[in-house]
């Protein structure tokens, strides 16, 4: 054994099922460096369709649902709205829709079973021609805080390009059916220091390719954390590569006194190697995080008492895409408990898409069929 291998306790090598303690495959190494954290942030996901105005509508385009909350008998949840067909970058950029987000106004929908949702309007408009926010508004969350409510969204200035910078826009209200009041300038913006090469649109061709988020700043995330306001945030890079892991999708966050900000991007970004949509909760006095879809930590449920420096507590598989969180969960119950249940969304086909609900289970024993196991 090397000098820099962990040396196996009998109970470890029991648990792993060892062979030969002083032949250690690397898988080996590996395991006898894991945490021994146990089962408690490991569950299975299941979904299911709603009815109402969340049931599937052709022409209808519902995506990327924000967190529910509850007011008195009620809850809330906001989203993207769009309709009409998808005709991407090859089509008439100026009339044409992009992507199934472009020119996507914020919707709200209520209900009172969590099962059937009532669309009660608009709450977030587009903006006005040249503004930052003229093309889309979309991927909204929301945060309650002192009596005060505050969304805050990706948008996109026209026209949209490949090369478009992503930026993140706020508005708030004293009520959760508006109005709503929107900030002037962006929150968030991707960073200034990639440089393009040539004028193509092509967003692979750079001489530089600059920070974690030189390209686009998505799926913002608003949490009351120590004192202060955490926005987490999707980062895409100009020149974005394919690693082993997939996509080189990442995490940052920007910390503000204020929840209107200035907020300040950490000098710790980015906070993980992997992730796509943001899925953070509050948790033992840190901030837990669901890491889906892109890179090598991929899949897996994340925590960090710092908020910021984030380890691996669990691997999972096929978690719900675009997690609308129930924020009325008791956090502190379990690590998962704001997992049971919650809001996701499908793909029906690229044009339509659905909000759909998800619940979660934690997993102790993998049990056969007929087989008896205890809990």
């Amino acid at each position: 054994m090397s000098h820099d291998s962990p040396q196996p306790t009998p109970e470890q090598i029991d648990f792993l099922g060892i062979t030969t303690p002083d032949k250690l495959s690397a898988a080996s190494k590996r395991a006898l460096k894991w945490p021994d954290i146990g089962n408690e942030w490991f569950v299975e996901f299941q979904t299911h369709n709603l009815k109402g105005d969340f049931a599937f509508e052709k022409g209808v385009c519902r995506r990327d649902p924000s967190a529910v909350i509850k007011e008195g008998d009620t809850y809330y949840c906001w989203y993207s709205r769009s309709t009409g067909k998808t005709q991407g970058f090859g089509g008439d950029i100026d009339n044409d829709k992009v992507f199934p987000w472009d020119r996507c106004d914020i919707y709200y929908a209520t209900s009172t079973d969590r099962i059937t949702w009532k669309e009660q309007g608009l709450a977030v408009p587009r903006g006005e021609p040249g503004a930052y926010d003229d093309r889309s508004v979309f991927t909204t969350e929301i945060m309650k805080h002192d009596g005060m409510y505050y969304l805050c969204y990706q948008t996109v200035k026209s026209p949209y390009t490949v090369r478009v910078k992503n930026q993140v826009g706020l508005a708030w209200s004293n009520s959760p059916d508006g109005p709503w009041t929107k900030s002037e300038e962006p929150i968030l913006s991707p960073a200034d220091n990639g440089v393009w090469e040539g004028t193509e649109q092509n967003r692979f061709k750079v001489k530089k390719k600059g920070d974690f988020d030189s390209h686009k700043v998505h799926d913002p995330c608003i949490i009351p954390f120590n004192g202060k306001f955490y926005l987490y945030y999707k980062g895409e890079q100009m020149g974005e590569a394919i690693t082993f892991g997939g996509r080189q999708i990442r995490h940052g966050v920007a910390i503000a006194d204020n929840p209107k900000g200035p907020y300040v991007k950490s000098p710790y970004n980015p906070i993980s190697n992997s992730g796509h949509e943001v899925c953070v909760w509050p948790y033992n006095g840190g901030i837990a995080s669901l890491i889906t879809t892109d890179g090598p930590e991929k899949n897996t449920i994340q925590w960090a008492p710092d908020g910021i420096n984030f380890e691996i507590m669990s691997v999972i598989k096929d978690a719900p895409h675009a997690i609308g969180l129930n924020r009325t969960a008791n956090n502190e119950a379990e690590p998962t408990e704001t997992l049971r249940w919650g809001l996701t969304h499908q793909y029906a086909t690229w044009d339509d898409q659905v909000i759909r609900g998800f619940t979660s289970h934690r997993v102790k024993r993998h049990v056969a069929k007929g087989a008896k196991g205890d809990d």
